[in-house]
């Protein structure tokens, strides 16, 4: 790890720090810091910035109790900007919204962005609206025995796939499993951020017992 005395800071001793969703990894704002906010920000472990408009520093969080707890944070090649990871206690943005970037200017129609936040929030709209001649619609409607049948199917899919060592139709079904157990999730309202955390909490006691033996 590089120490703060070789990032490079601006003439006027800010950095930019772009602030990305540990899980989602949605940027969520860009905010400056200079080295004593940064200082702050590594003995708390919240980001701590630096307000270039008001010419003060600001603890995230402070306020609106909406902390950013700093997972990692990144310099890139040239060592004048940062990435920090955070896990947010609420809103990013002072609008009240998930993210300071809630304005497309693009959208590609030909390449299109996936992740399981997307997946996640376009499950939870199938079964809030209730689109007809949707699959999932046909889940959400016939209830959590359905669902649950399904899960079982696909796990079993998986297993056959695997045993036959098909790797191609492995991947297939794992990704059957994957949206079935994600309809799964949305029916009982367990979130992305609850399985991440629950594995995170998992890789933590699989470290101590490595450590042990």
């Amino acid at each position: 790890m590089i120490n703060i005395d070789e990032l490079k800071f601006d003439e006027k001793g800010l950095i930019p720090a772009v602030v990305v969703d540990t899980v989602t990894k949605k940027v969520l704002t860009v905010a400056y810091m200079n080295k004593e906010s940064l200082q702050i920000s590594l003995e708390k472990e919240l980001t701590c910035f630096y307000s270039r408009s008001r010419q003060e520093l600001w603890l995230k969080g402070e306020t609106s109790k909406n902390y950013q707890h700093i997972v990692s944070i990144t310099a890139d090649c040239d060592k004048d900007a940062l990435v920090v990871e955070v896990e947010k206690d609420g809103p990013a943005c002072h609008l009240g919204t998930d993210s300071c970037f809630e304005n497309p200017v693009f959208v590609s129609d030909k390449l299109q962005s996936f992740s399981l936040q997307g997946l996640y929030a376009l499950l939870l709209g199938r079964k809030e609206n209730k689109p007809e001649g949707s699959y999932t619609t046909y889940l959400f409607e016939k209830g959590i025995d359905k669902i649950l049948k399904k899960v079982g199917e696909e796990c079993t899919e998986v297993i056959i796939a695997g045993k036959a060592d098909d790797k191609k139709e492995t991947i297939y079904e794992l990704a059957d499993l994957t949206y079935h157990a994600m309809v799964l999730m949305v029916e009982m309202g367990i979130s992305v951020e609850d399985v991440h955390k629950e594995l995170a909490s998992r890789n933590i006691i699989d470290v101590k017992v490595k450590q042990e033996k």
